[in-house]
């Protein structure tokens, strides 16, 4: 699974002809624009739940957001300032 941070207004390419485009959000919230061929199949995990019994839903994996990203994953900045000037290294 790949996980990353976007900003409002950049996107992804999925093949030569998917792409999802993340419009920002507020809160929980989250706007997308997913343009694919009429051939693909896009469907919310909300629906593709309430159709799996229940005792196969709850083998299905759950994701949760994470509120701060955990130290591996922040960009480590390499940035020195040394009396008040700035060096790049």
């Amino acid at each position: 699974m790949l996980r990353m941070s976007v900003a409002a207004r950049e996107y992804l390419m999925l093949g030569d002809d998917i792409k999802i485009v993340f419009l920002g959000g507020s809160g929980k919230h989250m706007r997308i624009m997913i343009d694919a061929p009429r051939e693909i199949n896009v469907v919310r995990s909300r629906v593709l739940e309430k159709e799996i019994p229940e005792q196969e839903r709850a083998k299905l994996p759950k994701y949760y957001a994470q509120e701060e990203h955990p130290e591996k994953y922040k960009k480590k900045s390499n940035v020195i300032i040394t009396g008040g000037n700035r060096e790049n290294h």
